[in-house]
């Protein structure tokens, strides 16, 4: 054992400013202080809501096929459209309005096979916002919308060219 001693004191006697260096700089390790500091970050999240309607404009047209003789109501539907949303909001609800204030004929819309929240009874679209789906609050849904053109026989002919305006609300 005596042997590895005298190598060491050798290796450090043959590099003498390394020793030097060591001992210089210990006690400035010694003396070093290290500090800390605090940074307060809030993250805040507003309420979103967002819609989107899938299908393009449509045209609902009776012309006669499944009309029933001697009947004065004629229909048509299409349920080839869907609503998509995402809210981050408690207890909200969908709405839908048309803007045609006096329509010749009646447009009625049903939310079908809601992935979120519950489906409202079928309703006939007015300026007035009614109820399209319910129960909403925070979740990611869709639902296929069908609409049904009702016009009388007695009516005549014509068309209505409504905008049908989707709302997410609280309920």
């Amino acid at each position: 054992m005596p042997g590895p001693t005298i190598d060491i004191v050798a290796t450090v006697m043959r590099r003498p400013t390394l020793v030097v260096m060591l001992l210089f700089l210990s006690p400035l390790f010694a003396l070093a202080q290290y500090g800390s500091d605090l940074h307060t970050v809030t993250v805040t999240v507003a309420q979103i809501s967002q819609l989107q309607v899938n299908g393009g404009a449509l045209s609902l047209t009776i012309d006669g096929s499944g009309v029933a003789a001697g009947q004065d109501q004629m229909t048509t539907s299409d349920q080839t459209s869907s609503l998509g949303w995402g809210t981050n909001g408690g207890s909200m609800k969908i709405t839908a309005e048309t803007n045609v204030a006096a329509p010749l004929f009646a447009l009625k819309l049903l939310a079908v096979n809601p992935t979120a929240g519950t489906a409202a009874a079928e309703i006939t679209l007015s300026t007035l916002a009614s109820d399209l789906v319910l129960n909403v609050g925070q979740s990611l849904g869709s639902c296929e919308l069908r609409y049904t053109g009702v016009a009388l026989a007695s009516q005549g002919t014509g068309s209505d060219t409504h905008t049908i305006t989707f709302t997410i609300q609280t309920q």
